[in-house]
């Protein structure tokens, strides 16, 4: 397995090894930083940037079954097939696989169809479609699919136009091709390729947008810019763009030192990353793309973006920013603050 667990957010509290056997010793170092002894972190005492992911019921503190429960998420094994729990319902999102031509084994994702696409009326027409990358390793297509009530919302208000939302599931390595998980080829060559021979899509790149976060963000990030020509508008929020700049001076390795002394390394190939690709696509022909980057404030990536983003408009390379103060590394708060913005970014740039 390539596991990267919640060391890739809170440091050194949680080690790859310790993550995968138990959760009992990680959950007690995060709440060895509970200062006053009261059983529950604050938003002061908690690792800097990840609170809200903690709080999960927004109560201003997070309590050892919160932590337990966080720490668990990070650490499930991965599996190409994750359907959301009963639980996470959505009356316009729904779970399928299709079969991987390269592995000839199911792959899960979400879809959101909007209103009316089942009606008669509506048999002809075709939709846009947003395809979402998710954060965090392994790979899991239901990470954050609770955005579908943002999405239906901005679409049911007509604050957007209807559009189709796909999450997708990003591999081992979440959005990389990697050993025998190839998280990006599964992406880019197989599943688009699916959702339009499957659903009402408009097929064309005029009709077709990426958006992701954090590792997701990074995964946006490096296919925006590696096939441009199969995307209008791309999204990436939350990159960790500290670690790509780590792999693009590394040439081609990755090495997150957040992750301890334990931390796994990965040859993803010289020119495979944030900086490598924007070079390449600011040199190329197909230029025409737009681009919106979203962070929070408050997230431990905030620094990191600020930087590349003038390293994009060094490049000269066009950029929108979408940032939400104080939001920390959370992309369910970040639409609760901006999400319809982020949506309508989206739909001015269709052509069709």
């Amino acid at each position: 397995m390539f596991r990267v667990a919640s060391a890739m957010i809170f440091g050194t509290l949680c080690s790859v090894n310790v993550c995968a056997q138990t959760d009992n010793p990680a959950v007690d170092r995060m709440m060895a930083l509970d200062q006053n002894g009261d059983g529950v972190l604050s938003e002061e005492e908690a690792p800097p940037g990840v609170f809200s992911l903690l709080d999960t019921n927004s109560d201003s503190g997070a309590t050892r079954a919160e932590i337990t429960a966080f720490i668990a998420r990070l650490s499930r094994p991965f599996s190409w097939v994750n359907p959301p729990s009963a639980a996470r319902t959505h009356p316009r999102r729904v779970h399928a696989t299709f079969i991987s031509p390269s592995m000839a084994v199911p792959v899960g994702f979400n879809i959101y169809l909007p209103p009316g696409y089942e009606t008669l009326e509506a048999a002809e027409k075709r939709y846009p479609v947003i395809y979402y990358l998710h954060g965090g390793r392994p790979g899991n297509e239901s990470l954050t699919i609770d955005l579908a009530r943002k999405v239906d919302a901005a679409v049911t208000s007509g604050a957007v136009r209807p559009m189709i939302f796909v999450w997708v599931n990003g591999g081992e390595v979440s959005h990389y091709n990697y050993g025998n998980s190839l998280g990006e080829d599964v992406f880019v060559k197989e599943l688009i390729p699916f959702i339009d021979r499957t659903y009402r899509t408009i097929a064309t790149r005029g009709g077709r947008a990426l958006q992701g976060f954090s590792q997701g963000g990074r995964g946006t990030t490096r296919i925006m810019f590696k096939y441009p020509e199969l995307f209008v508008s791309a999204a990436p929020g939350g990159p960790g763009y500290g670690v790509e700049k780590l792999i693009f001076e590394n040439k081609g390795v990755e090495i997150d030192l957040r992750g301890g002394v334990d931390a796994p390394s990965f040859d993803f190939g010289e020119g495979n990353d944030a900086y490598s690709l924007a070079k390449l696509y600011q040199s190329g022909r197909h230029r025409g793309l737009r681009i919106m980057i979203w962070v929070g404030t408050a997230g431990f990536n905030y620094a990191a973006t600020l930087e590349y983003l003038e390293y994009l408009r060094g490049l000269e390379i066009p950029v929108e920013t979408l940032v939400a103060p104080n939001v920390d590394h959370n992309p369910l708060r970040f639409y609760d603050a901006f999400g319809l913005e982020l949506l309508q970014f989206h739909d001015r740039n269709w052509q069709f």
